[in-house]
């Protein structure tokens, strides 16, 4: 389906590894040091593309305009770097991608929101990183994603035409920002999908339901 595609681009919590047993855990310390009981860690999971936002609204019921927001924000944040990648693993099937991308000479890399306080460390800690050959943290650029910028710039980093590039991410600001940049875009559907999204109505060029789905559509399966 995909002619051309010199890399491969992926946004990295929801679409590379779960990182929401993590993030439940940093929202569900904050409820255990007010003296409240845990959370089940279903309650986080459809929320974890959200990052401080989504953990801290399924913890407290609270949205950034709350005046205590900010102060919350900040002790979620310092949990969730003490436990960066204590249960936090690639999606079943991911390895596989990686090795087969790296094996047909398709490089590939990195473009999330994540900051880069966090983003950096993770990627050095798990080995299937190592073959990355650009990552793009949320603050990398002036603007995240749904700006096209940080995906401007993996492309750059790469020395490949955008058009030439194509992106996987499973929030429909992931495809907003792969079609502002002119790429081509896959919604991954394993990732932390909430019960209102609908991935057919994003936009993108194709959708897949497994990691390894899109090799079919590169033609390297």
């Amino acid at each position: 389906m995909f002619a051309n595609v010199q890399a491969v681009l992926f946004d990295l919590d929801g679409t590379l590894i779960d990182s929401a047993p993590d993030l439940g855990a940093a929202a569900n310390k904050m409820r255990l040091d007010r003296g409240l009981s845990s959370l089940p860690p279903a309650h986080y999971r459809c929320m974890a593309s959200a990052g401080a936002r989504g953990m801290i609204g399924v913890a407290f019921g609270l949205t950034p305009e709350h005046q205590d927001f900010a102060a919350l924000r900040e002790e979620f944040l310092t949990n969730y770097e003490r436990c960066l990648t204590h249960s936090t693993y690639a999606f079943e099937g991911v390895t596989e991608l990686i090795a087969q991308l790296r094996a047909v000479g398709l490089p590939w890399g990195v473009v999330t929101n994540k900051a880069a306080r966090f983003t950096e460390p993770l990627t050095r800690t798990m080995p299937l990183f190592a073959s990355a050959r650009t990552v793009v943290s949320g603050d990398t650029t002036s603007h995240a994603k749904p700006h096209p910028e940080p995906l401007l710039e993996a492309a750059r980093r790469l020395a490949i035409e955008p058009a030439r590039c194509l992106y996987v991410g499973d929030d429909e600001r992931d495809i907003v920002a792969g079609l502002a940049a002119g790429m081509r875009t896959v919604a991954a559907t394993y990732g932390y999908l909430g019960e209102k999204a609908d991935p057919t109505q994003w936009g993108a060029h194709a959708i897949i339901n497994f990691p390894l789905e899109l090799l079919q559509l590169l033609g390297k399966a």
